[in-house]
């Protein structure tokens, strides 16, 4: 069921997951503040709540363990570098990964390449909640026989040209919304621009990967299979 709802989303049919957010107390921005305050541990509660997604962010901008660690470690010394100009009526993520993705963008231009992107990420439609690829494709992999192993990599290919296809907007738009699950209205404010562009952008990035996939000679009927 999990590899047919990712599918679905892909290929059009608009059925979204639904995956239950804990809640989280004190929020990221009362941290911040009792950190700003002196309270160290504070700083350890934000760290240990975000490295994780910001790596994951990272890493599937810059496409290097290494590089992407660097640049971990670079994003949270840059957070308290600029502790002092952090207001409470900011949002924490919105800060924390607006510095995340300007280092990128920096790297990024260095390279003067593009970057493809790992499988370790999910898609969703309008919802707020999406799937992981490697979830979704796991299931094909360990499930069935040789052919279905087969079928299944060829599926990965094809969703990695796909998204490695994407246009540089459309693949950060996606890249914040499936890889860290940020909502619209905050990657707006990090990357610029309006909700409803961003939403745009999401909308034509999964219409390209739908076309991709068709192209690619697969089809909702052959991926029930």
């Amino acid at each position: 069921m999990l590899f047919l709802s990712m599918i679905w989303i892909i290929m059009g049919v608009g059925v979204a997951a639904s995956v239950s957010k804990k809640a989280t107390s004190p929020t990221d921005e009362e941290l911040m503040m009792r950190y700003i305050s002196g309270d160290y541990r504070a700083f350890e509660a934000l760290y240990r709540r975000h490295r994780k997604p910001v790596f994951n962010f990272i890493l599937r901008y810059v496409k290097n363990t290494e590089r992407a660690e660097e640049l971990l470690q670079e994003v949270f010394m840059r957070m308290v570098q600029s502790s002092k100009k952090y207001t409470k009526q900011a949002k924490f993520t919105t800060w924390l990964y607006t510095i995340a993705r300007n280092l990128c963008i920096d790297t990024y231009r260095r390279k003067k390449h593009r970057h493809t992107i790992s499988l370790q990420q999910s898609v969703a439609g309008d919802g707020e909640d999406g799937l992981r690829l490697e979830q979704v494709l796991e299931g094909i992999v360990t499930e069935g026989d040789g052919e279905r192993r087969v079928f299944s990599s060829e599926i990965r290919v094809a969703l990695e040209k796909g998204i490695a296809g994407l246009p540089d907007d459309q693949r950060e738009v996606f890249l914040l919304r499936e890889a860290s699950q940020l909502p619209y209205k905050e990657i707006a404010n990090i990357v610029g621009t309006l909700e409803n562009t961003v939403k745009s952008r999401m909308r034509y990035a999964l219409e390209y990967l739908r076309r991709h996939l068709q192209s690619a000679g697969f089809s909702l009927e052959d991926l029930k299979d």
